[in-house]
């Protein structure tokens, strides 16, 4: 299994709850989350051969930036 980090703009309670969804559908992601108590609000996933293009995409198609750690 492979884990990823993305700094993100994912920065409370509500932001988790609206990318809950997208991050669910992702195909191969077992495992994620997101610690809004850090600084750059890392968002850490983990799966086998995860598309981190598309993940980085789908984020920004709800308003989210996310940059690979």
């Amino acid at each position: 299994m492979e884990t990823l980090k993305f700094k993100t703009t994912i920065n409370c309670g509500a932001c988790v709850a609206k990318v809950t969804p997208i991050l669910n559908e992702q195909e191969n992601v077992k495992n994620w989350s997101v610690d809004t108590g850090n600084a750059d609000k890392i968002l850490t996933v983990e799966g086998e051969n995860i598309d981190e293009a598309e993940l980085v995409q789908s984020l920004s198609r709800i308003g989210y930036k996310a940059e690979k750690m």
